[in-house]
């Protein structure tokens, strides 16, 4: 397992295990004595210290290279998954995955950044980072859900909408501007998950639905902490002073009504245990589609734009 900076004090006492396991295997000693105690002081310490991350701390789990991806989600919670592919203008962009499948019974359409797991697939989804083809491609399979009365379900994650020199060529800010537009249209729910980085327009372009949730460890920012700290301090080394002065967390956004809700994760965050953090996001969002399937098309579009329109206002005061 790869242990982030904080985590140095776990991960020794997680090795001292391995080696008394190996030990225990090797010599025909029993040791689950000890064993047994140092996982109790393992789970002590997770618990310790991830009640009590730093918004840097949350932003370094967030990018955990272990941490559950959009494919993992997909393969998990959603059966017969028919990918669809092009924005038919221009080319196929892996960044966004995208198609039809069944979420515990019901027809839904599947939209999601994918970031990739090795050297190969992250190169391929070009790290979770769209082009304008990738959210001109989420607005025809929107279009196509609107169209069909399925509802959509968004796993968001990335770092931001490719800079390339190309992608600013081909219109990047208008098609992410466009997918927002026909998110804010739809007649069919849409239920936006944050399961890691959530970055800038990148982000909000697959984030703009009736509900937003975020999960406990992940991050939500109109700029990453790096980004932010070169331009206000022009030095890349004030991240975690960024990170601090963004509100990038769950909880801090959950706070200021930006989201909807936060998924708790396992203790240790989502990479320590996949299949209880599958659990819970599904049935958060069986939850959530129950809710809004019984609204009318008509009331669900009006209220996503109300939510949309009513962040960051100020109370008249009086």
């Amino acid at each position: 397992m790869h242990f982030l900076e904080f985590e140095k004090p776990i991960a020794e006492l997680e090795g001292k295990i391995a080696e008394l396991r190996h030990m225990s295997d090797a010599d025909g000693v029993n040791i689950a004595e000890e064993v047994s105690r140092l996982e109790g002081k393992v789970d002590k310490d997770l618990k310790a210290t991830y009640a009590k991350l730093t918004p840097w701390q949350k932003t370094q789990v967030a990018r955990h290279p272990d941490r559950p991806h959009c494919l993992d989600y997909v393969g998990a919670l959603i059966s017969d998954f028919m990918p669809l592919a092009g924005d038919r203008n221009y080319s196929e962009d892996a960044a966004i995955i995208g198609g039809l499948g069944r979420f515990r019974g019901r027809s839904v359409m599947i939209l999601g950044q994918e970031k990739g797991r090795d050297t190969e697939t992250r190169l391929t989804h070009n790290f979770g980072m769209a082009r304008p083809e990738g959210y001109r491609k989420a607005k025809r399979l929107m279009e196509l859900a609107d169209r069909f009365g399925v509802p959509v379900i968004t796993f968001v994650d990335t770092a931001g909408a490719y800079p390339g020199v190309g992608a600013e060529e081909r219109g990047q800010a208008e098609a992410i501007a466009r997918s927002i537009e026909t998110s804010l249209d739809l007649r069919v729910p849409v239920i936006c998950v944050i399961i890691g980085e959530g970055g800038s327009g990148g982000a909000i372009a697959l984030a703009t639905g009736n509900k937003v949730l975020m999960l406990e460890h992940s991050i939500y920012s109109v700029i990453s902490p790096e980004g932010c700290a070169s331009i206000l301090w022009r030095d890349g080394d004030q991240a975690k002073s960024a990170a601090e002065a963004l509100k990038l967390t769950a909880q801090d956004l959950d706070r200021l009504d930006v989201i909807d809700g936060i998924i708790s994760e396992p203790v240790g965050g989502a990479h320590r245990n996949t299949q209880a953090v599958y659990q819970l996001v599904g049935d958060t969002l069986e939850r959530h589609l129950d809710e809004l399937l019984k609204l009318e098309g008509g009331q669900l579009r009006a209220r996503r734009r109300d939510k949309f329109i009513a962040m960051g206002r100020v109370p008249d005061r009086k």
